[in-house]
């Protein structure tokens, strides 16, 4: 629990990395392998992540971002991804449950029927809310594992989306979430920690 609490305290974004140190697919792959298993609605995993460590893709992404510094120095710039097709999946993904006898084939119907519907009856919008909200679950986790590996990271908004999708080559339904730089922070300016609200000025409980 005190390593948890030390991930959580420690975990800063960072406005400045150091240039030229490397970050291996094999550590981007063992951090992703617990990332699958953050909570995502119906377990339906929507999230997509594109992982930018080539050094001229990297400008393309370095020019979607505003020129920020810290896409440059970055070991690698992360671009999140909601999925509005997601529930298109279900069938695959409880496959696994009907062909265990965990659920039978009514069963397994009737999840298809009743996510498919939840989804398309509610449109384009929720679709759409949907996609960013379970990626941005996933891109916390994301975050957290990667600063217990030693690896500092920033969320960034601060992107065109639409040069962003010509430079990755997005697909129309694929939500750009967040871009986040990873990589290892330049302290050697680093402000103090922000202002964080005490609890009882963000929390309410029974009503508002």
């Amino acid at each position: 629990m005190n390593d948890f609490i030390s991930v959580v305290k420690e975990r800063r974004s960072a406005n400045k990395f150091i240039p030229g140190k490397e970050i291996f697919e094999r550590e981007l792959d063992e951090i992703f392998n617990l990332v699958k298993f953050s909570p995502s609605a119906f377990n339906l995993q929507h999230t997509h992540y594109v992982v930018v460590n080539d050094p001229d893709v990297k400008e393309d992404v370095y020019q979607a971002a505003f020129k920020q510094y810290k896409v440059q120095s970055a070991s690698a710039a992360i671009l999140v991804l909601g999925s509005m097709d997601a529930y298109k999946d279900v069938a695959r993904i409880n496959e696994g449950f009907l062909n265990l006898g965990v659920i039978n084939k009514q069963e397994y119907n009737m999840t298809i029927e009743s996510v498919t519907r939840f989804y398309e009856d509610r449109g384009e919008g929720f679709m759409r809310d949907e996609a960013i909200r379970n990626a941005s679950l996933s891109a916390q986790l994301f975050m957290l594992a990667a600063k217990e590996r030693g690896w500092d990271t920033c969320p960034m908004i601060g992107f065109d989306p639409v040069l962003m999708r010509q430079a990755l080559h997005i697909p129309d339904r694929y939500v750009p979430v967040l871009l986040i730089g990873i990589g290892k922070e330049d302290t050697s300016k680093q402000r103090p920690r922000g202002y964080r609200k005490p609890v009882r000025e963000f929390v309410s409980y029974n009503q508002f």
